[in-house]
């Protein structure tokens, strides 16, 4: 949802060179689609330009800067799953084990995901000053 009627024509101008460009790649083998694409993007560029005109009027976020240990902590956590799925499917011979692995590493990762990076977002959150 956009705050200024600029910013809502901004992004309605940004979704319809998506979708004429999406159109566009779809229909890429004929004519008319190669044109559609090369519409399509040339939106999109000019809406990428109408919205950084509007970033200087925006003036400074509200809120903080966010703990970057807990930043960090989260991507880790997030990366280190997956590794534990990718060595468990590797290391593992039989389907019980390379199972235990996967849930293990899904686990994680999603720890990471859904408990320690909104942690980090929310502590100094716009809603808590």
């Amino acid at each position: 949802m956009a705050a200024t009627t600029t910013q809502g024509k901004s992004f309605t101008v940004f979704m319809v060179g998506i979708t004429v460009a999406a159109a566009g790649l779809a229909f890429s083998a004929s004519g008319i689609g190669k044109v559609a694409l090369v519409a399509g993007l040339a939106i999109i560029g000019y809406s990428f330009f109408k919205f950084f005109l509007i970033k200087p009027s925006e003036g400074a976020p509200a809120e903080g800067k966010q703990p970057a240990v807990l930043k960090l902590a989260g991507l880790v956590l997030a990366l280190g799953g997956w590794l534990v799925v990718l060595l468990g499917l590797h290391l593992t011979p039989g389907v019980s084990g390379r199972m235990v692995s996967t849930l293990l590493g899904l686990a994680i990762s999603l720890f990471g995901i859904l408990v320690i990076l909104p942690i980090a977002a929310n502590k100094n959150a716009i809603w808590k000053a």
